[in-house]
């Protein structure tokens, strides 16, 4: 079972009128102010789902400033996984320090979504007011066993639109002020996984903390899969494609060229995101 545990979907109306979303979201206008920049609705995902063999995707928008906003993407994820249950599992998102985070989190995850993401601080960080934003939230997940992705990024080498200011001990920060919450770090968590490699303290604190590949190709060298897997663990990686940015048939090129033994490529591709979210490894597409 292939699960693509990242990928963005918006509703038509956004996708036709990008412009009109830029009035108050910064972050939003950066990534997405140049016609190369991808908007799709959920058929699109779909199309390139059938084309690479993936059984499921997991969906999210936006972190809106707006709440209105997002409950319209928020409610057109629900409708998504309404319409197609066997292929798409969504996530709620928001801006964490919106006065009603919370009550939008319990709102989605009763209504059918599986977790809260993709999370961004694109603007401070994620410094202590931003984790503070994120304690209701955190409980709430933390209650109903589903996951949190946050936007992570690394914090040195070549800066690119939606490069947050993040440190490593604000990452590192993440798992100490949450550690029974399983939390999902996108884009390799910023490479803060190596600092398993000491001898005190971080394997133990990074111990519910997985790792997504969104954008892995235009970031990493393909030997980040055979280092991660021996230093995070295997059953810690998902893939994840962060569609449209980057077609998932990247991903399996790399995967490819990683030689990995095909038990441990399953899992990455699908197995752990399944037992993430509370599904069959094995179930098929139907």
């Amino acid at each position: 079972m292939i699960i693509d545990f990242h990928t963005h979907v918006f509703p038509e109306e956004i996708c036709r009128n990008r412009e009109r979303y830029f009035h108050h979201e910064p972050a939003f206008k950066l990534l997405y102010d140049s016609p190369k920049s991808k908007l799709v609705a959920a058929e699109t995902i779909l199309d390139s789902m059938d084309q690479n063999q993936i059984d499921m995707s997991v969906i999210f928008g936006f972190p809106w400033k707006n709440m209105e906003t997002s409950r319209f993407c928020n409610d057109y994820i629900l409708e998504v996984v309404s319409r197609y249950p066997k292929r798409f599992k969504g996530l709620s998102c928001f801006d964490p320090s919106a006065e009603d985070a919370a009550k939008e989190t319990e709102r989605c995850i009763q209504a059918g979504l599986s977790g809260v993401g993709e999370l961004a601080f694109y603007e401070s960080g994620i410094d202590r007011n931003s984790l503070n934003h994120l304690q209701p939230i955190m409980e709430i997940c933390k209650q109903k066993n589903l996951p949190v992705l946050i936007h992570t990024n690394e914090p040195v080498g070549h800066q690119y639109p939606g490069k947050t200011p993040n440190t490593l001990l604000q990452i590192y920060e993440i798992p100490l002020r949450f550690p029974d919450n399983r939390i999902v770090l996108a884009h390799w968590g910023g490479g803060i996984f190596f600092y398993r490699l000491l001898k005190k303290e971080t394997r133990d604190v990074l111990k519910n903390i997985y790792y997504d590949t969104a954008a892995s190709p235009f970031l990493y060298h393909p030997e980040i899969y055979a280092l991660s897997c021996t230093i995070a663990g295997h059953e810690k990686i998902l893939f994840g494609s962060d569609f449209p940015l980057l077609s998932p048939a990247r991903y399996f090129k790399e995967l490819e060229t990683a030689d990995m033994n095909p038990a441990i490529r399953n899992d990455i591709l699908g197995n752990n995101a399944a037992r993430l979210l509370h599904i069959e490894p094995e179930k098929s597409r139907t």
